[in-house]
């Protein structure tokens, strides 16, 4: 038989990488309860009609699709907005305004593996639907900044845009959505050129590029630079003076926001306003990121509901917290051996073992039939931090042996007092 590998772009977690997975994840629930986000499941296969109606031409065509033994067309979830889309227009279609939601999962697209970037990866996600309000966009940076804070990710920085302002252009331009998507594509790939190849006049084209000229420093100053810019187009000036309420409610909040980028765009074609991404000066790859889309609950068939959202790559926080050498592995108390010094007395040391873990500590029970010796050999290398040893004598007068394995000490220690001797 040959030996097994994992398909191309899936991987194993294994021992500190899982529990920094785990740690994250943890993270990501406590963030959801400080917000008032409630979780919900969904199914990582959907209708294929559902995940491709608004992703984007670059996502449809890296997603997992396949016929099920019914000969219908689905596909393994590329993202989570589509399904919580799903989900607003059906069993939450009667819930009141707003709603906070929480996912948390796998995720899947067919792209080219590198650092960073797999096939199967691992997203938090929050969507908050019902308001329209700058309010509402802050929230979601906001507890972006609250997570990636609590895991201790230092210097990350945020960039921010409008995908509002170039919309807004290229509407009163007279671009057609299908191309202005095309455009979009593009300028999220830093293809500028190709992208302003796509403009239908000059006039249009010059508008595009001057976008690129506009970011300065200071946050405030560029967004002023850009309703300047765009004073005579009505709908992309409304977008730059939104973008700005809202980069005052985040930083006023104490949020820091590094970057304001005219000319940002997202590959994902449901946005219609803010958005915004996360890096960290030791990778080139987003560690997550989001933005406003008010018109995917009404193409999905629900009332026109405002909604706006986000996403944050668990695989890529753990490499960057993995990059910064920061600690991965999720808090936990000592370890503790329990283990008997003959099989007569096996059922007395598995009470205690059950014992201890009813009082919160993490106890391996010895069930390898091993000697003291080699027991505690294979303990040590484990980094165990004490063993109980349960022996006839000790346990007449109600004691066990308690061994330090870190500095070697040992001490009788009564049962009554032995979690706490453990713990302190």
């Amino acid at each position: 038989m040959p030996a097994f590998q994992t398909v191309r772009g899936m991987r194993d977690l294994l021992g500190e990488e899982a529990q920094a997975f785990t740690n994250i994840i943890s993270k990501a629930h406590e963030t959801a309860t400080l917000y008032g986000y409630k979780e919900v499941i969904t199914p990582v296969v959907e209708p294929l009609e559902l995940l491709s109606a608004k992703s984007g031409e670059e996502i449809r065509q890296r997603m997992f699709i396949f016929k099920d033994l019914g000969e219908r067309q689905v596909a393994l979830r590329p993202e989570f907005t589509a399904s919580i889309a799903r989900l607003v227009t059906t069993a939450l279609k009667n819930e009141p305004k707003p709603l906070r939601l929480f996912s948390v999962g796998s995720v899947y697209r067919y792209d080219e593996p590198q650092r960073g970037r797999y096939r199967e990866f691992w997203q938090s996600n929050f969507e908050l639907m019902g308001s329209a309000r700058p309010e509402a966009d802050a929230e979601i940076i906001l507890l972006t900044n609250n997570l990636l804070k609590s895991l201790g990710l230092q210097g990350y920085a945020f960039k921010i845009g409008h995908i509002g302002v170039i919309r807004g252009i290229l509407t009163q331009e007279g671009v057609e959505e299908k191309t202005q998507n095309a455009i979009l594509q593009r300028m999220d790939k830093k293809e500028f050129e190709e992208a302003f190849k796509l403009a239908p006049t000059e006039h249009c084209r010059s508008m595009l590029e001057g976008l690129l000229q506009l970011k300065c420093d200071n946050c405030f100053e560029t967004v002023e630079k850009i309703k300047a810019y765009v004073a005579n187009y009505e709908k992309a000036k409304t977008a730059a003076e939104n973008l700005g309420e809202i980069l005052k409610l985040v930083m006023e909040s104490g949020c820091p926001i590094q970057t304001v980028e005219p000319a940002f765009a997202r590959g994902l074609e449901y946005y219609t306003g803010m958005i915004f991404e996360i890096y960290i000066s030791e990778l080139d790859i987003a560690l997550g990121g989001g933005g406003r889309y008010d018109r995917l609950i009404e193409l999905f068939g629900g009332e026109s509901t405002p909604a706006v959202g986000c996403a944050h790559g668990i695989d890529r926080i753990a490499l960057a917290l993995q990059t910064q050498k920061a600690t991965l592995a999720a808090a936990h108390g000592k370890r503790v051996l329990v283990l008997a010094v003959n099989d007569a007395l096996k059922v007395e040391a598995l009470k205690i073992a059950q014992m201890l873990r009813s009082k919160g500590v993490v106890v391996e029970f010895e069930i390898m039939g091993r000697k003291m010796g080699k027991a505690l050999e294979d303990a040590d290398k484990r980094q165990v931090d004490f063993a109980v040893i349960v022996g006839e004598r000790e346990l007449k007068e109600g004691s066990v042996m308690l061994k330090n394995l870190v500095n070697r000490e040992q001490a009788t220690v009564p049962l009554k007092e032995l979690a706490e001797k453990i713990k302190s």
